[in-house]
């Protein structure tokens, strides 16, 4: 696909940029597109899996982490490049890494399908099919819609990279419970999700592809440990709810950080094959702590709750 693009595309993307190109429109725009970002989308997955619900929480992990892997997957045989790689009249509004050149194809990805638009229909959307009134169906599903219009808005997706995204959002939450509940052996289940992204190993050249195989790699191992050796209990108490998430979400990003500090930014930004594995087993091993050594925490911690 490459530099491939329609023309009306690149016409909505100048016309919605000229529209809304005061300095608060931008700001509205970038905080809807956060929406599909890692940290919200595992906020909301955290408050569900170490909080209300742990059967909801996992089949939304499951989902999120085949979504980090398949998308990526698609984008490197698309190869399709960012609005903004080609036409220099569109502006970048908000990159995919904020750290890192706007023109590094390795941090910020490539466009098609849309990866904030396939986050954002897999967490509404696994949510929208869980909920028990249609008026949250409703709002659950304007989420990824408002999600996806931001992304050609701020610059960083063509409109058909969007609808890439939903539609692979929407394939990802009917497929992937369909083939837990026909598949009863949960060994050969995460066997099997991990061996849809294995060829990916084999031609995906950007970050984001390693990550997700990480997340997938982790929640798998960590889903198997919980069940056989944690079994955590629930809360329904919202400020413990809060309290599991905050912590847990506060390990996450402590532990992606300390796991970094032994190599170089040169090396882990090198793009080498290495430097992919340090990412996936980096991303692995956070998620397995997090979602399955983290919540032996629970029970003691309940017990001192209910004794203050």
């Amino acid at each position: 696909m490459g530099n491939f693009s329609f023309d009306w595309e690149v016409s909505l993307i100048k016309g919605l940029q000229g529209l809304f190109s005061s300095p608060l429109a931008v700001r509205i725009f970038s905080i809807l597109s956060a929406f599909g970002e890692e940290l919200a989308c595992i906020s909301i997955l955290g408050l569900f899996y170490w909080g209300f619900n742990k059967k909801i929480g996992k089949m939304l992990g499951l989902n999120l982490a085949v979504a980090n892997v398949w998308n990526p997957m698609i984008k490197n045989v698309a190869l399709r490049l960012r609005p903004y790689f080609t036409h220099t009249d569109i502006k970048i509004l908000k990159p995919v890494d904020a750290k890192a050149d706007v023109m590094d194809i390795a941090a910020q990805g490539y466009s098609f399908p849309s990866g904030h638009s396939t986050n954002a229909a897999v967490t509404f959307g696994s949510l929208a099919l869980k909920a028990p009134e249609r008026l949250w169906k409703v709002l659950l599903w304007i989420v990824p819609l408002l999600v996806g219009i931001s992304r050609f808005v701020v610059g960083a997706h063509y409109p058909t990279d969007v609808l890439g995204g939903w539609l692979l959002g929407i394939i990802i939450i009917f497929l992937v419970p369909f083939l837990q509940k026909k598949i009863k052996n949960e060994f050969v289940f995460f066997g099997i999700l991990l061996l849809s992204g294995l060829p990916g190993f084999f031609y995906c050249t950007s970050n984001d592809f390693y990550t997700g195989y990480g997340i997938l790699l982790g929640a798998s191992a960590s889903f198997v440990f919980e069940e056989r050796f944690v079994n955590f209990k629930n809360t329904n108490n919202i400020i413990r709810a809060l309290l599991r998430t905050a912590v847990g979400g506060g390990l996450f990003m402590l532990l992606n950080t300390v796991l970094k500090l032994p190599f170089s930014k040169e090396f882990l930004n090198s793009g080498t094959t290495l430097a992919f594995m340090v990412r996936t087993l980096r991303y692995g091993f956070t998620i397995f702590f997090v979602c399955g050594i983290y919540p032996l925490v629970f029970k003691p911690a309940d017990r001192l709750w209910r004794r203050k």
